[in-house]
């Protein structure tokens, strides 16, 4: 069974910085599409990032150049690294990966981590 644990989140100011990490067991975290997700009070959960099992990644236009977002193969975890975090960043950050297990596509995604940043 893949499950996945958020760390990392918290309060801070406006300018500051945050790094969230997410440990990826029951599977190796390198095989498969890995992706940064948040949701705000309110609002649909939007992807932020995301990075494929061969590097490449993408960002929301929202956070493109204040964001990063990494993997450790040897870790398993994924990272999600932020700077110049604003007021409108608040939110749960969900880490998720899609994959195939066990005879099927499946989605997978960890309970979230509180993000609030304050002005």
């Amino acid at each position: 069974q893949v499950q996945l644990a958020e760390s990392g989140g918290g309060l801070v100011q406006v300018g500051g910085s945050l790094r969230l990490s997410c440990v990826v067991s029951g599977d190796a975290i390198n095989i498969a599409l890995m992706a940064w997700y948040r949701q705000a009070p309110g609002k649909q959960r939007t992807l932020v990032a995301h990075i494929t099992s061969s590097d490449t990644t993408i960002y929301d236009d929202s956070v493109e150049g204040r964001f990063t977002i990494s993997r450790d193969d040897a870790k398993n975890t994924l990272y999600l690294q932020m700077n110049s975090l604003k007021p409108e960043d608040t939110a749960v950050y969900y880490c998720n990966t899609y994959r195939f297990v066990f005879g099927s596509w499946r989605d997978y995604w960890g309970q979230g981590t509180q993000v609030t940043v304050s002005s």
